[in-house]
């Protein structure tokens, strides 16, 4: 990531110097059972959403499950397989679920900068050293190590706030155009099959026959009556010389041969597997022994009678109980109405403007569909190289320097990571009896008032009334009323750590005034 300029306000680090925890998952079978905590797993996560209620559940130890529970703004990344680099920020509480061993999950001091990784996290200068460091082997691989490893750039804290806002918004609004994009489809199938059904009913033609003073046919015929169907003739693949004519099979052209069966333009039915799908050819051709091919019995337009067959629901007309198949005497029951010639030539001179018009409109419809494919990593590439928020900075100074620095917030994140490794309680195999919590729990500051001296980080804990044997939300509780206290009300000092390697703490100066 080296060869982006980054702002002069902003850093460049390790994602290790940003977070405070980055671990592995919890190793077990899944089951649909509730025997304990949902288990999320890499394929849970799709299209950037986790359904809770599809999630299976695990059988843990109470003693493990702690180290393993997620909660609100845990980061899992998917570490190995096919969708390794994947990433899922979880973004509201969670059912009581733990992480399964594929994932590995990432922790920082605040939501706001677990906002903006998981963002990173989605950019082409993430997937870059993704795939670098997967690249190689043959499963791909993102260890723990190499996770800790990752280049990512750092803006102050203030200002990754803004920029985790205004992605939120940004890539909403993205996502929310594609998605309307990508119903237009639909919308033109069902356009052109209303231009078919409208086609052969007579009612595109309505007025062109009051004009011509023409009538719609009473009667309907069959289509026995107006066409045949005739079988294709075996030719295969390796018969076929690959140069001259299509060869066409039920669902199109699947090959190419020296010589013709039909001459063209024609129309081919499939017969046997993707029957009843109806194919139309410009040029003359080989039609195999799985179709049929349409020999016109009356005078007719043969791209009336293409469009005609489209709307008689062919593929519906199956009686095999082996190989889906179309028997032809079926089709010749099928009920049809045939206008006179000049009536189905102008039908067809109006369909065919009609669905030229709607393939102009999906073929313009992919390219805006790809730009705004590309629009989110284009946006993406503006937040992190600090183009989105250039005059954001410009008119907030005061929260990029100093105090507010990136500087300063990794050195703030190197604190509390410090006292986070001093504080962390070694876990016991048993729980001794006695050791809930006998008292209300109070801040770091009222137990330094009440106790009147400098403790060490064990201490301070004890004092405030957490038990040793604390479980993790207790421990976050207590972590964050220390660097609370400490970084930003500053009521407490951090003391010289003493030759034990212990972190101590007493109440700051201001706090002493007040309490005299």
């Amino acid at each position: 990531m080296s060869e982006i300029h980054l702002p002069e306000s902003w850093l460049e680090t390790k994602l290790e110097s940003l977070t405070t925890d980055i671990s592995y998952g919890y190793t077990a079978s899944s089951s649909s059972d509730l025997i304990g905590p949902k288990m999320l797993r890499i394929t849970d996560i799709q299209d950037n959403k986790v359904n809770w209620n599809d999630v299976p559940y695990c059988y843990i130890d109470s003693d493990k499950k702690d180290k393993y529970i997620l909660y609100k703004n845990d980061l899992v990344f998917a570490r190995t397989g096919a969708t390794v680099g994947k990433s899922f920020l979880i973004r509201n509480t969670p059912p009581e679920a733990v992480y399964a061993s594929y994932l590995i999950r990432v922790r920082t001091t605040s939501d706001g900068m677990i906002s903006f990784l998981a963002h990173f996290f989605n950019s082409n200068q993430y997937w870059k050293q993704i795939t670098e460091f997967s690249s190689g082997i043959g499963q791909p691989n993102v260890n723990g190590t190499k996770l800790k490893a990752l280049d990512v750039p750092v803006p102050p804290l203030a200002e990754q706030k803004v920029i985790a806002e205004r992605l939120d918004k940004l890539l909403a609004q993205v996502e929310n155009t594609k998605a309307r994009l990508e119903r237009i489809p639909e919308i033109l199938k069902r356009f052109r099959q209303s231009v078919l059904a409208a086609a052969v009913s007579g009612k595109l033609t309505e007025e062109w026959r009051r004009k011509n003073m023409q009538t719609w046919p009473d009667e309907e015929k069959k289509l026995g009556d107006v066409i045949e169907l005739a079988y294709g003739k075996s030719l295969p693949s390796k018969s076929r010389s690959g140069s001259g004519f299509p060869v066409f099979g039920s669902n199109g052209e699947v090959g190419i041969h020296k010589e013709k069966l039909v001459s063209g333009p024609f129309i081919i039915v499939g017969r046997k597997g993707s029957y009843g799908e109806v194919t139309w050819s410009n040029q003359s051709g080989w039609p195999i022994d799985t179709t049929y091919y349409v020999i016109p019995k009356t005078e007719a337009n043969l791209r009336f009678v293409y469009f005609l067959l489209q709307t008689l629901g062919l593929n519906q007309l199956n009686r095999s109980t082996a190989i889906p198949g179309l028997n032809r005497e079926d089709a010749y029951g099928c009920s049809v109405t045939f206008p006179a010639i000049n009536e189905q030539s102008e039908i067809v001179r109006r369909v065919e403007e009609l669905l030229a018009f709607a393939n102009l409109i999906e073929e313009r419809l992919n390219d805006t569909i790809d730009r705004v494919t590309v629009l989110t990593q284009v946006i993406l590439a503006k937040a992190f190289c600090g183009e989105l928020t250039a005059e954001w900075r410009e008119e907030n100074q005061e929260l990029i320097t100093g105090e507010n620095s990136a500087e300063a917030l990794l050195e703030k994140i190197r604190l509390e990571r410090d006292i986070r490794k001093k504080l962390m309680p070694k876990r016991k195999s048993k729980k001794a009896p006695g050791n809930k919590m006998k008292k209300e729990v109070i801040s770091v500051v009222e137990a330094l008032k009440d106790t009147n001296k400098s403790m060490s980080g064990q201490e301070l804990m004890s004092a405030c009334g957490y038990p040793s044997d604390s479980d993790t939300e207790k421990l976050e509780q207590f972590f964050l009323d220390i660097r609370t206290s400490l970084l930003e009300e500053k009521s407490i000092i951090k003391l010289e750590r003493t030759d034990d390697g212990q972190d101590w703490f007493e109440l700051a100066e201001t706090e002493i005034v007040k309490e005299s």
